[in-house]
């Protein structure tokens, strides 16, 4: 099945992200799909009913009477679709939906539907981060309804981060994956998966600190897959840059490594897969300065202590949990992977090397080799997000045995 002679129904709420529902509606009018669109009174502010109407071939309703006196039913419009879109989907939209405040014609529509419903979230990043949020998109998750997040980019405040409304090519595809049938299996649905990410940072006075150039972007590429397949998402991540897509996975922020270890067993008897790919610490400095330490010998000795191991700390406290590891080895890459897999008490270990051109801390890709008590694959370089599906195909595949 195509979109070809769908009934799609777009409902369009106030936000700057509007305009972009013309390429919307103009895509799927040139595969043939039937589009009827209808607004909140505030969308009026942001485009106009004219140049909808022009690219749907219907007219557009924003109010349940006609100039006319005719009634707009919100009855028949509902029943009309196949499926809803709403798009753009506004923190207050959203929050009318999933909270059943019905003040107008969109809501009012939603709330009578019997088809499938796509919410296209924008808003500004604070508000698209802010726990209100979080909750109302996983309610209407919980509805069974389709979330398609928001992309990450130039917002209108000038902020930069994740609210800016998914493009119209990635809605179309969205709901043409939908009717072919072509949606991605919940394949880890019921499971909840922990996964740390980025470095840790050791004090070492209060404006200094010994680090690693971890990015947590392999981390932050796993969250996201992991909660693509259903699964509930706990990202423990060290100080990274990385903006998280997925709204729906919950990111805790720690610094130190005794921090992350403490963060990680608030949640470590309840999770059924624990992948800790955060680029640790080994030691810290035995004693922070509490004022900045002045430039005044030639030489700066600091003593330093061994963190604790966190991923041992794991292994040794397994009961079902299934714990992956990280390797990053610059040499006898091999032995030392299969030797922290055994030390670790770890299920599965996953290798890179920087030897690997385009591999490690930083890159947009990767290069690895994953090993078990028994088995050894080995994968071409990719993008993160490829070396993240890979990673957790192989975990499912041992999850079956």
């Amino acid at each position: 099945m195509s979109i070809s002679g769908k009934k799609i129904l777009i409902a369009v709420s106030g936000g700057i992200a509007a305009y972009k529902t013309h390429f919307l509606i103009r895509d799927f009018v040139k595969k043939g799909a039937d589009v009827q669109v209808i607004m909140t009174p505030d969308a009026e502010q942001f485009v106009t009913k004219l140049s909808l109407s022009t690219l749907s071939k219907k007219p557009v309703y924003s109010d349940f009477y006609g100039d006319n006196g005719t009634w707009n039913s919100h009855v028949e419009l509902a029943l009309w679709a196949d499926i809803m879109m709403i798009a753009p989907c506004t923190a207050n939209t959203l929050s009318k939906m999933v909270h059943g405040m019905c003040d107008n014609l969109v809501i009012a529509t939603y709330m009578s539907a019997k088809c499938p419903v796509f919410i296209a979230p924008a808003m500004d990043l604070d508000m698209y981060i802010h726990p209100s949020t979080k909750k109302n998109l996983k309610l209407a998750e919980d509805f069974g309804h389709i979330i398609i997040p928001a992309e990450s980019g130039e917002l209108a405040s000038g902020l930069i981060g994740q609210g800016r409304m998914a493009e119209p090519e990635t809605i179309y595809t969205a709901v043409e994956n939908y009717f072919t049938g072509n949606i991605p299996a919940k394949s880890l649905e019921g499971k909840t998966v922990l996964i740390t990410a980025g470095p840790t940072y050791e004090a070492i006075d209060p404006v200094r600190f010994i680090g690693n150039h971890s990015s947590g972007k392999m981390g932050f590429s796993l969250a996201e897959e992991a909660s693509k397949r259903g699964a509930k998402v706990i990202l423990i991540s060290g100080p990274s840059a990385q903006v998280l897509k997925d709204s729906n996975v919950e990111l805790y922020k720690v610094t130190s490594a005794r921090e992350m270890l403490a963060k990680v067993f608030e949640f470590y008897d309840k999770i059924d897969i624990g992948i800790a790919s955060a680029a640790v610490a080994d030691y810290a400095p035995k004693e922070v300065a509490k004022e900045k330490i002045k430039k005044n010998d030639d030489n700066l000795t600091i003593e330093l202590v061994k963190n604790p191991d966190i991923l041992k700390i794991m292994g040794e406290k397994k009961t079902h949990q299934f714990l992956v590891g990280f390797a990053l080895e610059t040499q006898n890459e091999e032995e030392n992977a299969k030797g922290k897999l055994e030390k670790k008490n770890l299920d599965m270990i996953v290798l890179n090397s920087l030897r690997d051109e385009g591999a490690g801390f930083k890159n947009d890709t990767n290069k690895i080799k994953i090993f078990t008590k028994t088995e050894k694959k080995e994968f071409n370089l990719k993008s993160k997000g490829d070396v993240a599906r890979d990673i957790l195909n192989f975990v499912e595949s041992q999850l079956l045995k």
